[in-house]
């Protein structure tokens, strides 16, 4: 069974950084993308960034320049590095794999930036 987890998470004033971690456990193979997608109150889940097993990488124009996601192969981890936040970028931040025509969640971690 695939787990995900997800850290990093906090509280950030504007302006500040912070990384997100999602580790993957369990048995998953033939990685086809990884990804973050981020929940505010209110609104639906959205794509953050996402980033294909050829390496090619997808963000949403509003994180464009401002979030960077990498991955540790070798870890099945991948991270979300988040600079320059917004309150704007406040939500609960969820990390996605999809492998074999299988996706795999993680929880959640909540990123509260305060203005």
């Amino acid at each position: 069974q695939v787990q995900l987890v997800e850290s990093g998470g906090g509280l950030v004033q504007s302006g500040g950084s912070l990384r997100l971690s999602c580790a993957a456990s369990g048995s998953i193979f033939a990685i086809n993308a990884m990804g973050w997608y981020r929940q505010a109150p209110g609104k639906q889940r959205e794509l953050v960034a996402l980033i294909t097993s050829a390496g090619s990488t997808t963000y949403a124009d509003s994180v464009k320049g401002r979030f960077t996601i990498s991955t540790d192969i070798a870890k099945i981890t991948w991270y979300l590095q988040m600079n320059s936040l917004k309150p704007e970028d406040t939500a609960v931040y969820y990390c996605r794999v999809t492998s074999r025509g299988m996706e795999y969640w993680g929880k959640g971690t909540l990123v509260t930036v305060s203005s």
